[in-house]
C-alpha cells in the first residue's frame, strides 16, 4: 500500500512538472509573438529586409544563410561589410531584454561562470567536455583558487565592451573609447600596454585558454617567461581571470603551472573556472535559434554570458577576415604574426558565421559591432 501511495504521488508530481513546462513554453511563444510577429526567436529572421536602411553596407551578392558556412563568402567578406556608421545605430532595449530572458532559460551565467568551491573537493575526477573518455583530477592548487561565490554575483552594468583580438583594431584609436565602458571583457590574456591607444587598458574580466600559456608565454619554461606571465596578471588589478580548465585534454599541466604561480606570488586576480555545462548550454541556445555553430568562439561565449550582466553591449576586434573593407590586409591577432584559417572543416569554430550573426543583431540594435576607427578624443 505504501508503494502504491508513493507511485501515485510521483505520478502527480510528474504531471505538475509537465504542466509547468508546457505553460512556460506557451508564455515564451506568446511573448516572442507579441514582440516580432513570429512564434520563434530565430536569429536569421532578424536580418533586415533588402530595402531597409542599415548601418552595415551590403554587397549586391547574396549572403549565405545563417545556417551555412561556405568558404567563398568567408574569404571575400571584406566587400560585404564596411565601417559601421556612428549615426544610424540605436540601442534596442526591448530586443536586448528578450535575448537575455531567453538565454536565461538555457543557463544562468552568474552561476555557470565558475564552479564553486563547495561543489568539488581535491581529488574529484572530472571528465573533459570535448574528450569525454579522458579525465583529470581536481588538484589542491586548483581547489584553492575555486571561488566560494560567483565572481559576478549581483553585478549589473549599463555599458560593457567586449574586446576581441583581431588585427582590425590596429590604428583604430579606439583605446580611450574602450576604457570608457563600465565593464570591459578581454580574450586570452591579449597584451594591452603596448597597444593601449588602439585597444585600451581597462580590464574587468579576461579569459585565458590553457594554450595561451604555451603560445604567448613559452610554457613558462624560463624565469624570463614566468616573469612576463606574472607581469601580465599583475596588470589585471583585481579583475576576473576566467580559465576554461576542463574543456579539452592537453592543457592540464599548463593550467597547473599557471595557478601555482598565482598562488606562490599571491597575484591579485579573482579566478573562475566555467561550469561543465556552460559551453553546451551556450551552443544549445544558438542552435535553437538556427545558428549552426560547431563550437562557440571565446568572443561569442563572452557576448552570450555578458547579456546577463550588461544592458548595452559593444564589440570591438571582431573581424574574422583577412582583409578590411578597403581590401587592406588584416592580421589575425593585433599583437602577433600567427595566421589561421578562418573557415576550415578541421576547425572547431565557424567565425564568419558568428560574425554574420552578430552583424544581424547589430542591425537590429541588440548589440553594437565596431569594425572601423574611433573618433579621437571620444
Amino acid at each position: 500500500m505504501q508503494l502504491e501511495l508513493r507511485t501515485l504521488m510521483f505520478g502527480i508530481v510528474t504531471v505538475l512538472v509537465l504542466f509547468l513546462i508546457i505553460a512556460d513554453i506557451a508564455e515564451v511563444e506568446k511573448e516572442i509573438a507579441n514582440f516580432g510577429g513570429s512564434r520563434q526567436l530565430c536569429l536569421h529572421s532578424l536580418i533586415p529586409k533588402p530595402n531597409r536602411n542599415v548601418a552595415v553596407k551590403a554587397n549586391p551578392k547574396p549572403l549565405v544563410s545563417e545556417g551555412e558556412d561556405k568558404s567563398p563568402a568567408s574569404t571575400s567578406y571584406s566587400n560585404n561589410t564596411t565601417k559601421l556608421s556612428t549615426d544610424n545605430w540605436t540601442f534596442n532595449r526591448t530586443l536586448s531584454n528578450l535575448i537575455r530572458k531567453n538565454i536565461l532559460r538555457f543557463f544562468d551565467p552568474e552561476r555557470d561562470i565558475s564552479i564553486l568551491k563547495g561543489t568539488l573537493k581535491p581529488g574529484d575526477v572530472i571528465h573533459y567536455i570535448f574528450d569525454r573518455q579522458s579525465t583529470t583530477n581536481i588538484s589542491e592548487n586548483l581547489y584553492q583558487l575555486l571561488p566560494t561565490v560567483s565572481p559576478m554575483k549581483n553585478q549589473y552594468h549599463r555599458r560593457c565592451g567586449i574586446i576581441g583580438n583581431s588585427g582590425i583594431l590596429l590604428n583604430s584609436s579606439c583605446g580611450p573609447e574602450i576604457d570608457s565602458y563600465d565593464f570591459v571583457i578581454r580574450c586570452n590574456l591579449a597584451p594591452v600596454e603596448e597597444y593601449a591607444g588602439d585597444v585600451g587598458r581597462r580590464t574587468n574580466l579576461v579569459t585565458m585558454n590553457p594554450s595561451v600559456v604555451q603560445r604567448a608565454f613559452q610554457d613558462l619554461a624560463s624565469e624570463e617567461w614566468r616573469e612576463r606571465f606574472l607581469q601580465r596578471l599583475r596588470g589585471l588589478s583585481g579583475s576576473v581571470l576566467w580559465i576554461p580548465a576542463f574543456m579539452a585534454k592537453g592543457g592540464e599541466e599548463r593550467v597547473e603551472w599557471a595557478i601555482r604561480l598565482i598562488l606562490l606570488h599571491t597575484v591579485d586576480v579573482h579566478t573562475a573556472f566555467p561550469s561543465l555545462r556552460l559551453l553546451h548550454a551556450v551552443r544549445g541556445y544558438w542552435l535553437t535559434n538556427n545558428v549552426q555553430i560547431k563550437r562557440p568562439t571565446t568572443g561569442l561565449l563572452m557576448y552570450t554570458m555578458a547579456t546577463r550582466f550588461c544592458e548595452e553591449i559593444h564589440l570591438y576586434g571582431f573581424w574574422p577576415f583577412p582583409q578590411d573593407s578597403q581590401g587592406k590586409s588584416v592580421k589575425y591577432h593585433y599583437y602577433d604574426t600567427l595566421t589561421y584559417e578562418y573557415t576550415s572543416h578541421a576547425s572547431p569554430h565557424t567565425m564568419p558565421l558568428e560574425f554574420r550573426t552578430l552583424s544581424s543583431l547589430h542591425r537590429q540594435g541588440a548589440l553594437r559591432l565596431h569594425t572601423g576607427s574611433c573618433d579621437v578624443g571620444t
